[in-house]
């Protein structure tokens, strides 16, 4: 029997879509207003998704306290009011986009979970635009 268990967690950065192989013409053309030379910030959601069996001991799929833990050190410290293009690493030279945040996010949670447990990642940029990423 498997489970999924769900962790939502909210965080605001700010970021700016642009890709500099391009002209600007070209960027506001493709990106419109989320190329703001002077970034827009988003309030994003976050949920975590963990499927996998229930443990007979515990009667948990994973302890929904060590998931917060590792979310808030893996993702909400790093994130949470940034600039991800000039405050973070992995987005100083790939373009923040939600799909992209989305693949990070999950690149740096699964190296904490345990490999039989599945790890779906659904960002949400605003209420009605949102990425899901499974690995």
């Amino acid at each position: 029997m498997h489970v999924t268990v769900c962790r939502t967690e909210h965080f605001n950065a700010a970021h700016r879509l642009h890709n500099p192989a391009w002209s600007d013409d070209h960027n506001q053309r493709v990106f419109g207003k989320c190329n703001n030379p002077h970034y827009h910030g988003h309030n994003y959601n976050l949920t975590v998704r963990l499927t996998g069996p229930v443990d007979p001991e515990t009667g948990y799929v994973y302890d929904m306290k060590r998931l917060s833990t590792v979310i808030k050190r893996e993702v909400l410290d790093r994130y949470d009011h940034r600039n991800l293009n000039l405050d973070t690493e992995e987005f100083r030279t790939l373009n923040p986009t939600a799909e992209n945040m989305a693949v990070v996010i999950w690149q740096r949670l699964r190296p904490h979970l345990a490999a039989e447990l599945a790890l779906s990642v659904t960002l949400y940029e605003t209420d009605r635009n949102f990425v899901e990423y499974h690995g």
